[in-house]
């Protein structure tokens, strides 16, 4: 792979962040302050998903930085273990998850692009140590 395409991979991929980053905290918010007490395990997993997103993509953004990089892979690997931990979590007890949150059933609502983002990420992480 070339530098410039590493390049390229590494903004599309800090982009997706962004994107999730956004619309997760909107959505956070909005249930925070709307309806909250409908559904306070969800709901709270939004905010928590908002917050992960958002620490990844400053990570991801900076990961030529070792620091940034350990926070980096640090970040995604929690991001990969709450998805999978909500989405075993929605199954198994699905009276919790009566409004889906973004990693609940995998992030199926989401196309399961929550469950593939992070893999995705420690990939090109594996790959592009600073």
């Amino acid at each position: 792979m070339t530098k410039s395409s590493s390049l390229g991979a590494s903004r599309a991929l800090v982009a997706v962040y962004a994107v999730f980053a956004l619309a997760a905290s909107a959505r956070g918010i909005y249930e925070l302050i709307v309806k909250f007490s409908l559904a306070p395990v969800s709901y709270s997993l939004s905010l928590v998903s908002a917050l992960v997103y958002i620490v990844a993509t400053v990570a991801l953004a900076n990961s030529r930085k070792p620091k940034w990089f350990a926070v980096a892979r640090a970040t995604v690997w929690f991001e990969l273990v709450g998805v999978v931990t909500v989405g075993v979590l929605s199954l198994a007890v699905p009276s919790l998850f009566a409004f889906p949150s973004v990693w609940s059933w995998f992030g199926a609502g989401y196309g399961y692009v929550p469950l593939a983002l992070p893999i995705v990420a420690l990939v090109w992480l594996g790959r592009h140590r600073p």
